[in-house]
């Protein structure tokens, strides 16, 4: 999945407006204009669509950490500069404030089953033995389900 995609399927879900889209980077200290995120919006195939960096997408994902569970006192943590898609997972389950048996109900309203602890093992840190990397496959299932979940009025 492409950072662009993600961002789309995120604003998707919760429904948000290029405003909105604009506050949620200003939550993680970062200005953007309405022009860039109508840019990383676009489709790929768009005249004037603009990748979305690991770095813009790290921050965007902090700034929906602010939004759904608060702003926590002190400096913001600093975007990652490389982001995997188990980064990805992790952040979106801190955002919406996901315990095991709500991902994997997401998971599985997505098409996807798998157990507790194969899931867990995506939550590791990647020198851990047991970590395990997310496919594309994995986290577009779980942007299924929170789409499914979450998306008012579906």
């Amino acid at each position: 999945m492409t950072n662009n995609d993600i961002l789309r399927r995120i604003r998707y879900t919760f429904d948000f407006d290029d405003a909105k889209m604009m506050a949620i980077f200003a939550l993680a200290d970062c200005e953007v204009s309405r022009g860039e995120v109508s840019d990383w919006l676009k489709k790929d195939d768009a005249p004037a669509y603009q990748v979305c960096s690991d770095t813009q997408l790290a921050i965007f994902l902090n700034g929906l950490i602010n939004d759904k569970r608060g702003k926590k006192e002190g400096p913001q943590p600093e975007p990652e500069q490389r982001l995997t898609n188990n980064i990805i997972f992790m952040k979106l389950k801190i955002a919406l404030n996901l315990k095991a048996e709500d991902v994997l109900e997401i998971l599985a309203l997505g098409g996807l089953q798998i157990s507790k602890h194969e899931l867990s093992a995506f939550f590791r840190r990647p020198n851990h033995k047991h970590y395990r990397e997310c496919k594309d496959q994995v986290l577009r299932n779980f942007m299924k389900g929170v789409q499914l979940k979450y998306r008012s009025g579906t």
